[in-house]
């Protein structure tokens, strides 16, 4: 069926800020979805609300809106743009929802557009619990015993009727929010309360849990002709239980039986027709391992986090067919892109194995409740491809980036055997090397499977593994035969990995490899399993013996990308990766990225020329450099990642493009840091790095508290904390010395001035800072959880010029060529520095689009030997636009049970939104309105418990928010301030006094706003905690800074609002003076 004529003006929805639950996934299929409908002569206009992603970059679509996600907002640019049709399954659940409401609410109908692609009919039938039930009824599929209720009485009663464990399911949510098992009354009580909270339409499923059958799924695709195919199928190595998120996930299927796989593959073909999907769909499937029993759990009508794994898995593009598919051709008619030989109704054959492994924040968040269920936790994930399930597992744990480089886990050695069997049995992020540990001490096969639920063959699979790190470890290098260790290789073990568990150095290992002629060939993935020859170079590394990689003469570029999303570590680099890698390919350089994320837009299968999908660790990159042989590397764009192999490729000679190594020690060694300020004459905060707790706490005393503490050598101010007294400095010095003996710790006399941040980019001989940053929130709150501001808003020429000053000074003495960053703090009229970082930061993404300078490119090109002068830019502070831009985070910490709400120095947030308005208060209503945050004027009810610290400078505020009808419930302290200053104020009990106390107000939701700031953060057993945790459970706004609350007062002030607000596309921003 030829394209459909009427389509001609296309509306795609993104969707919005990187959450847990709905990451970057969705930056690669919304990017691939818009070039596929460009490639038709489509005009593309796309709505999303984040800044960080390629998706939202000039070039993707015609007409680029980062406005707020939600239906006055999308109306208005409907009302702008008039778009004839919408595509909806690109953006999550977030887009899904927004179309059925947008359907819903007549306002498609009123303006004539037709949603393309999957009918609302149908992402209906596949997301309202009842009606899917219905559906699969009438096809005779099995669904596992469940009712939908709408009150927690009928949940309880269901409950007791079908008994317990059950699972509870929230509709319309994403990750699994608000959903679990609950195990007894009580735990149905607490899920069930807040799942209804968390469902846009008060309603869930409450299904007879069957934790402990095997979690399968499969992928597939549909045509409006009802074509079908399955791209893949994938099982999960933890079984039903463990949202799929949170799962180790393998490619293709390894422990069906071709019955099981052909009467799974079938049910998901007649689920897709029965439902009609038009695109891509998600199957999840639940199968009993004692027999052909099954049962569906649940489908996502729309590409999802289980596409893209499945797309980079195969190589088979979804995001591209579904779209196409939406303009109406069919399977047939469509052209595999990789193999440009075959057409898309071929199913992909693979020969080779795909791990998936969750990449999981508990490494920033020591304190939090790790276990895993139905509600997922993970940031991000790694995928590594081998030629066996061994090779792609062991990649794949090295690839998280955790140290680890085999099974051997220190915390899981100091564990007896019951408390091994306990942490199985409740699995956390570390269930795999607990896991181990019992295999280790002979614990049998048979009685691991029966207490986990996980098949024996994966099992047996670990079990192999943890006999060769045993007999490594009683091994000499002499005793390591060829044949042995060509074995090892092939089967994914590192020469660290080995090295470790012989206690010798990983050069011996490699130096044994070149004496036995022992180095890795590299094969290609291409859809078809080698049927037929692939145009799209994308490989994995194996110790085969045949070599798929045709290695040119021509200059090449070796670009390392950040590897997964993680908290301090996000999308923005990826974003960078892959403009540095567009402009490479301008300029006629080949292009080879190395990446291990499967969500991201640098491993599509065309973004660069060559694509290694592999472990960004030292041997992995340095096996394809000596394969290439390329004129160097680029480490500037792929973050902490990235910088951290810079020694490493020194020493090898390998050439580093950009700031070389001994220059990117100097920023970030402490010593050699604050000796070169020294030099420079400029400031920065006292302080020093010590090495006991004794003399941390003479220092402290020295400098005066408060004093900002800090491992050295840190990502996303990890480990960070403000400490005010001895006590809990000491407290903080113990832990930090146990956790690392080898290195000092930092401290700082904390300012609490004004934050400022500049990118800037610097040739060797000029600088040109694109943007001068200020965040909203004073020092203290890390930079990637402020609010920032652009142009600033309240800083002097005087100071201006100073940082200009200050920034070239840095640069040129660092010896930076390309990009830098650098934070500042304004303190008393002084400006001070206080962290540098040669590479480029999180704000990229954001200060180019609202800048309007191409950042990355011209850093590239600097790179290369071009100088700033002849690009076209300029040098020096680039002219200031006429509209203010403003970046609020978003945080995911309904998603982490036991973490620490409030800001501090160490980063939180998971994503980004922007603001755009002609008022520092429109851009500030926007950005919280798209951050998720109610914004209005409307009568509040305020709960205020507030340190003794921050009083004063809260009433001030207070009696502002009262002019604008606020009404204040406090404890008693700050109740008793609030009214001596003329404020009325209901008083609450505290946490410990007889109950309702503060607790059940917000349980109650007797109160819209939380208004805490912290005493002490981090400790759970303090009622600040305690509120901080209970308002974000409860969904209740919360804010922990009063500067944050203060630009929230100023917006309500003007009696801001979505009506009279104006849309901006990317071109308004950039061409107005």
């Amino acid at each position: 069926m030829p394209k459909i004529d009427s389509i001609k003006k296309t509306l795609v929805l993104g969707s919005g800020p990187i959450i847990i639950g709905q990451a970057a996934e969705f930056d690669y299929s919304g990017t691939q979805a818009c070039q596929a409908l460009k490639e038709e002569g489509i005009e593309v206009v796309l709505i999303n609300s984040n800044p960080a992603t390629i998706m939202t970059d000039q070039e993707i679509a015609d007409h680029i809106y980062i406005e707020p996600l939600t239906i006055d907002f999308i109306e208005k640019i409907i009302a702008k743009e008039r778009p004839d049709s919408l595509l909806a399954g690109m953006g999550g659940q977030t887009g899904l929802n927004l179309a059925v409401e947008l359907h819903d609410k007549g306002i498609l109908d009123k303006y004539g557009v037709k949603i393309i692609g999957t009918s609302v009919e149908s992402i209906k039938k596949g997301e309202d619990r009842d009606t899917f039930r219905e559906v699969m009824n009438e096809i005779g599929q099995p669904v596992i015993e469940s009712d939908i209720v709408t009150t927690l009485e009928d949940g309880l009663s269901y409950a007791k009727k079908i008994g317990y464990p059950v699972v509870v399911r929230p509709a319309y949510t994403l990750g699994g929010t608000g959903g679990g098992i609950a195990d007894n009354e009580e735990e149905l009580r607490e899920t069930l309360t807040h799942g209804l909270q968390l469902s846009p339409v008060t309603q869930c499923l409450i299904e007879k849990s069957i934790k402990g059958w095997k979690e399968i799924e499969y992928e597939v695709m549909r045509d409006s002709n009802g074509n079908c195919i399955t791209v893949c199928n994938m099982e999960n190595i933890d079984p039903v239980g463990v949202h799929t998120g949170d799962s180790i996930v393998v490619a293709p299927s390894q422990t069906l039986s071709n019955v099981e796989y052909q009467l799974l593959r079938t049910a998901s073909l007649d689920i897709i027709d029965a439902i009609g999907v038009e695109g891509g769909c998600n199957v999840q499937i639940a199968l009993n391992p004692d027999s052909f029993e099954y049962a569906i759990i649940e489908i996502n009508p729309r590409v999802s986090r289980s596409s893209a794994l499945a797309s980079k898995a195969t190589g088979y593009p979804i995001a591209k067919v579904a779209a196409k598919i939406a303009l109406g051709y069919t399977l047939d008619e469509i052209q595999n892109a990789v193999t440009k030989k075959t057409n898309a109704c071929f199913e992909p054959t693979l020969d080779y194995v795909v791990v998936k492994i969750p990449k999981w924040p508990f490494d920033k968040f020591k304190h939090a409740n790790r276990k895993l269920g139905t509600k997922m936790m993970a940031t991000g994930e790694i995928m590594s491809i081998g030629a066996n399930f061994e090779a792609a597992f062991l990649k794949g744990i090295r690839s998280l980036e955790t140290g680890k480089y085999s099974l051997v886990h220190k915390a899981s050695e100091l564990k007896n055997l019951s408390e091994l069997k306990v942490s199985i049995v409740v699995p956390d992020d570390e269930r795999i090397f607990d896991l181990a540990e019992m295999i280790r001490r002979g614990y049998k096969i048979e009685m691991i499977s029966q207490i986990t639920g996980m098949d024996e063959w994966f099992l047996n699979k670990f079990k192999w593994i943890v006999e060769q790190e045993e007999k490594l470890k009683v091994m000499s290098i002499e005793d390591i035969s060829k044949d042995y260790l060509l074995e090892l290789k092939k089967k994914g073990f590192s020469d660290k990995g080995i090295s470790d568990l012989m206690k010798i150095d990983s050069e011996d290992i490699l130096e044994l490899r070149s004496l036995y002629k022992i180095q890795p060939s590299y094969k290609m993935v291409d859809t078809c399993g080698g049927e037929f020859e692939a145009l799209s170079p994308y490989y994995y590394s194996t110790y085969e013996q045949f070599d798929e990689v045709e290695v040119s003469d021509k200059k090449k570029i070796i670009v390392l990308g950040s590897g997964p999303i993680r908290i301090g570590q996000g999308i923005e680099f990826d974003y960078c990766s892959v403009h540095c890698v567009k402009s490479l390919r301008k300029l006629g350089v080949e292009t080879i990225i190395i990446n291990n994320n499967p969500e991201t837009v640098s491993t599509d299968f065309d973004t660069s020329d060559k694509l290694y999908f592999e472990p960004l660790t030292e041997e992995d990159v340095y096996n394809i450099i000596k394969k290439e042989n390329p004129d160097g590397v680029i480490l500037q764009f792929g973050g902490q990642t990235a910088i951290k192999l810079a020694k490493f490729l020194s020493e090898k000679n390998v050439k580093i493009f950009g700031t070389d190594f001994k220059d990117i020690d100097a920023a970030e060694d402490r010593e050699k840091f604050d000796d070169l300020l020294e030099r420079l004459n400029i400031n920065r905060p006292k302080g020093k790095g010590v090495w006991s707790v004794s003399e941390g706490v003479e220092v402290a005393t020295e400098l005066g508290y408060p004093v900002l503490v800090r491992p050295s050598y840190v990502l996303g101010g990890q480990g960070m904390e403000i400490t005010y007294d001895e006590v809990r400095l000491t407290q903080y010095l113990e832990d930090a010395f146990e956790r690392d003996a080898i290195n000092p710790v930092l401290i700082d006399k904390y300012l609490t001035g004004r934050e400022i941040e500049v990118d800037a980019i610097c040739d060797g001989q000029d600088i040109l800072i694109p943007g001068i940053m200020e965040h909203l929130e004073r020092a203290g709150v890390h930079s990637g959880d402020s609010i920032t501001m652009y142009p600033s808003q309240r800083i002097s020429d005087k100071i201006k010029d100073k940082i200009y000053e200050y920034t070239k000074m840095m640069a040129l003495n660092l010896n930076v060529i390309g990009m830098v960053n650098i934070q500042f703090i304004e303190y008393k009229d002084e400006l001070y520095i206080i962290e540098v970082n040669p590479r480029a930061s999180r704000t990229v993404p954001y200060i180019s689009k609202v800048s309007g300078v191409p950042i990355v490119d011209l850093a590239t090109r600097c790179m290369l030997g071009e100088r700033l002068q002849d690009l076209g830019y300029g040098v020096g502070v680039y002219k200031t636009p006429k509209h203010i831009c403003v970046k609020v985070p978003v945080f995911s910490m309904s998603k982490l049970s036991k973490v620490e709400v409030s800001l501090g120095p160490e980063m939180k947030s998971t994503g980004e939104v922007l603001g755009v308005g002609e008022t520092l208060e429109e851009a500030l209503y926007k950005g919280f309105l798209a951050s998720g945050q109610r914004v209005s004027d409307e009568n509040k009810k305020v709960l205020a418990t507030i340190n003794n610290n921050d009083k004063e400078e809260f009433i001030e505020i207070a009696k502002g928010m009262s002019e604008l009808g606020y009404q204040f419930i406090a404890t008693e302290g700050t109740a008793k301030a609030l009214i001596n200053a003329g404020v009325s104020c209901d008083v609450v009990n505290r946490v410990e006094e007889p109950r309702p106390n503060i607790l059940d107000v917000i349980r109650n939701k007797q109160v819209d706003l939380v208004i805490n700031t912290p005493t002490k953060g981090n400790d759970s057993t303090r009622d600040g905690f305690k509120i901080r945790r209970t308002a974000i459970e409860f969904q209740t706004e919360i804010m922990t800074s009063l500067d944050t609350l203060k630009a929230m007062v100023a917006v309500n002030r003007k009696h801001v609002s979505s009506e009279m607000m104006k849309v901006y596309s990317l071109n308004d921003i950039n061409s107005a003076e």
